[in-house]
């Protein structure tokens, strides 16, 4: 009797012990909730504010024609570019649309371990895989539906190997999502030509039996929104992002527009710091990037834009050497305008992704690698002025940073590409030490008001300067109210030059 008593006195308090485990673990996990007081515990994790640059990969099926962004949409719309493309080289969308392009696009050229290793070199220290842009083709292994990656085109699981290429090298890997707009942005698929031999001949997103990739047709008074207003869309999109996060648990995830459907992307974010959590023992890593201001409840991030002034919390621009997608012809930025948007970028805080883009094939084009070799050649040299760096106590000087010479940008910020002049300045500090970046090419005296010996912003007088990169001795004086650098004999063929400040201790 005592033996049966005593045993089960250990089994009660195993019991008890296996709650407690679970209401433990449950805790811990459970840390974030759906709700802007709950997210705002978020932390940036030191990862993302050091590593100041990211490489994108905003590429798949849109790629094929060659014809730049937006193609799956564009393509049913009679009358506009794209559409008059498809039209002469594929036919009309009633009989070929973009279902009949996705096969086309092989990725037969496409070598993720190589390009990876390139982009490594380039200084990036994470790079961002495209999950489904907004035509809602799936880059990864899916069980959703059977428009994705694996099932169909190149038959392979391009987000997984992206992912498996990033670790090799070491770097951090997020993913894009691209869905949420999807909804509504496709529905011109469900209409027909107006005018013609096909006029009123309905395309093929009419077709019940593809709706699960060009969706059902919206309602009216929906269908000019950029995010629907549709209920049940909110829940297929949690569905979809959810499977993302829970096969791959990304460190970064950028969704393309602000965070979608209210309660639904309340509960997305929430769960995606929780699962990594998880997958951390009880360390956050993860970032999310949403289009939308954070309040420290996530990482603002602008499109092809950047801020105004310094951010309280991290964020980051999103942009393209090019055009998103392949586009026969298309101008890329030069290592230059590069160098100059990271630096611009990184003085107020934030972060720059910018994506390469690739052919359809997947393979990158002469001018593009040299373009990406060069930015790694200029980071090699600057790097220790932008890594690990945090904004110093304004984050420039120069006509650049002046109100009325700046120009709004589309998304909300300002422009990403603009001309500089030699004075303008971008400042970082690390440590001690003070860096500032001289944006383009001086023709005499380089200088800098904003460190003069009766500078506001300084407390002790400046001991050395030097120029990142050189062995070259330097010239400089600090008056009153500035600091003058000669300009070096040997100097950079850069347009953007780093110099290294230190201060008497």
């Amino acid at each position: 009797m005592k033996k049966r008593i005593f045993l089960s006195i250990i089994t009660i308090s195993m019991l008890l012990n296996a709650q407690a485990q679970q209401k433990t673990t449950t805790t811990e996990q459970d840390k974030f909730s759906p709700t802007d007081e709950s997210l705002k515990q978020y932390k940036y994790p030191d990862w993302f504010r050091d590593a100041k640059f990211g490489i994108w990969s905003h590429w798949g099926p849109q790629a094929v024609p060659r014809q730049g962004d937006w193609y799956a949409k564009n393509m049913y719309l009679q009358g506009n570019n794209q559409n008059k493309y498809h039209v002469e080289h594929y036919g009309t969308p009633s009989k070929f649309g973009y279902k009949d392009i996705i096969p086309l696009w092989k990725a037969e050229k496409w070598n993720p371990e190589q390009l990876m290793a390139l982009y490594k070199k380039a200084g990036a220290k994470y790079f961002v895989s495209m999950a489904s842009h907004h035509d809602m083709f799936f880059l990864w292994n899916s069980k959703i539906h059977k428009w994705n990656s694996v099932n169909m085109g190149p038959h392979k699981d391009v987000v997984g190997l992206w992912q498996k290429a990033a670790k090799k090298e070491g770097l951090r890997f997020g993913v894009s999502e691209h869905l949420a707009a999807s909804f509504n942005w496709f529905q011109p698929s469900h209409g027909s030509d107006t005018t013609g031999q096909f006029a009123g001949v309905p395309y093929d997103g009419r077709d019940p039996q593809y709706s699960d990739l060009y969706h059902l047709p919206a309602d009216s008074s929906d269908i000019k929104e950029w995010l629907t207003n549709n209920p049940a869309w909110h829940k297929k999109w949690l569905e979809n992002v959810t499977e993302l996060i829970d096969l791959y648990h990304p460190d970064l995830l950028y969704s393309d527009s602000k965070v979608p459907f209210e309660e639904y992307g309340r509960k997305m974010v929430a769960h995606y710091y929780n699962q990594d959590m998880a997958k951390n023992k009880g360390k956050l890593e993860a970032v999310y990037t949403p289009k939308e201001a954070s309040g420290g409840k996530w990482a603002q991030d602008v499109e092809r834009g950047v801020l105004d002034s310094i951010s309280p919390f991290p964020w980051q621009t999103d942009t393209s050497i090019g055009d998103w997608y392949y586009r026969t012809g298309q101008r890329y930025k030069s290592a230059n305008e590069i160098a100059q948007l990271l630096i611009d970028v990184v003085s107020k805080n934030g972060n720059l992704l910018i994506n390469v883009v690739q052919t359809p094939e997947g393979d990158l084009e002469p001018d593009v690698i040299k373009i990406v070799t060069e930015i790694g050649e200029w980071t090699k040299t600057y790097g220790e002025g932008i890594y690990a760096t945090r904004p110093w106590k304004v984050y420039g000087e120069g006509p650049s940073t002046i109100k009325s010479n700046q120009k709004k940008g589309v998304f909300g910020g300002l422009t990403d590409t603009r001309e500089y002049e030699a004075t303008d300045i971008r400042y970082t500090t690390k440590g001690r030490d003070l860096f500032a970046f001289c944006l383009a090419v001086p023709k005499t005296d380089i200088k800098m008001e904003l460190l003069g010996k009766n500078s506001k912003y300084l407390d002790k007088p400046i001991s050395s300067v030097t120029l990142l990169g050189s062995k070259e001795k330097l010239d400089w004086t600090q008056t009153d109210s500035s600091l003058v650098i000669k300009k070096p004999k040997n100097y950079p063929t850069w347009a953007v030059t780093g110099y290294k400040i230190e201060f008497k201790k």
